[in-house]
């Protein structure tokens, strides 16, 4: 039996107008169609509540920790910065997504416009180098106060802490700059649906009729440019933090080193992880139902930035003991 076309078989979605123009040509479309996560459309709602809760989570846990650092100044130094940095662009990453997928699970709304759909590439993408480079800094940070204690604060001043954070929104920003505008170049004479709940970069690529090596290539080195220099810096920084702590003379001094590094292991290993997944199954795992690719897709996006307050609230004494003095104020 001859397979049905893609985009006739999602015609069923959309109204009879709308699914006959996405079989028709056109070279710059005003609108995309996301469809959310196909195959599971009968399990939208469902899904829609733990995607719910993860997002109201990170909204509280992340503006908590803004808040808890911004109001205590025991907590104004390198390591509660680069923190709040994170937080920050936990928010933009998990609000970048959200909000779009909840209106198609509940109201069906599935119509984006073509420039609104390359925005939310681009502030997808761009924050999620940004985090990256967030990670090596705090690799940074921990790698000096643990190896060379005494230099520290001479080190990570003020001014070097901002510079530092500057150089990472820099090179997220104008590394991830040309994805927008070389997928807005490329004709899209196919369909305008893309299967997915948010304009993913390939998502959105594979539409095109063009060659879109160029989109594909950059999309690569972007990924493996960034992601393999960080972790590789994030692996030698933690790898000299380790000897530091083995060398330690008593092992109640290992413990306790080796606990002010563990949350920020657990954080980077939640976000790189799911992150690289996502990554391989999209473009090379061609044998993986489509609706787990978006499903991962998501998860990486909204697990971290719903984790990671949670972590640094348990992991971190300082922040866990001014939240516990936070609600017992409020108890009084």
């Amino acid at each position: 039996m001859q397979e049905t076309p893609f985009c006739l078989r999602v015609g069923h979605l959309l109204p009879y107008s709308m699914s006959h123009s996405n079989t028709t040509d056109f070279t710059n479309p005003s609108t995309f169609i996301l469809l959310g996560i196909p195959g599971l459309e009968m399990a939208h709602v469902w899904i829609s509540i733990p995607f719910c809760t993860m997002y109201v989570i990170a909204i509280l846990g992340n503006f908590t920790i803004l808040f808890i650092v911004k109001r205590e100044p025991s907590l104004h130094g390198p390591m509660y910065y680069f923190l709040c940095m994170l937080a920050i662009s936990d928010l933009v990453l998990s609000t970048s997504i959200l909000p779009r997928t909840l209106s198609i699970f509940w109201f069906n709304s599935r119509v984006i416009d073509f420039s609104a759909c390359l925005t939310q590439m681009y502030f997808i993408h761009c924050f999620s180098v940004i985090e990256s480079g967030i990670f090596v800094a705090m690799a940074l940070d921990r790698y000096v106060a643990i190896c060379d204690p005494l230099r520290h604060s001479a080190i990570l001043t003020n001014p070097v802490v901002a510079k530092i954070g500057l150089a990472v929104v820099l090179r997220g920003s104008i590394l991830v700059l040309p994805t927008p505008f070389l997928a807005r170049q490329w004709p899209y004479c196919r369909t305008n649906i893309i299967p997915h709940t948010y304009c993913e970069h390939i998502a959105v690529v594979k539409l095109a009729c063009n060659n879109t090596r160029v989109s594909r290539y950059y999309g690569l080195f972007v990924v493996f440019f960034v992601t393999g220099l960080d972790v590789l810096f994030i692996a030698v920084s933690y790898t000299q933090i380790l000897r530091a702590i083995f060398s330690l003379p008593t092992k109640d001094a290992r413990l306790k080193t080796f606990g002010t590094c563990s949350s920020h292991l657990c954080v980077i290993l939640a976000f790189y992880i799911p992150a690289l997944f996502s990554f391989l199954t999209q473009r090379f795992g061609h044998n993986v139902a489509l609706h787990f690719h978006v499903l991962m897709a998501n998860m990486y996006l909204l697990v971290p930035p719903m984790l990671n307050p949670i972590i640094y609230g348990v992991r971190t004494r300082l922040i866990r003991a001014r939240l516990l003095l936070l609600f017992s104020h409020k108890g009084t």
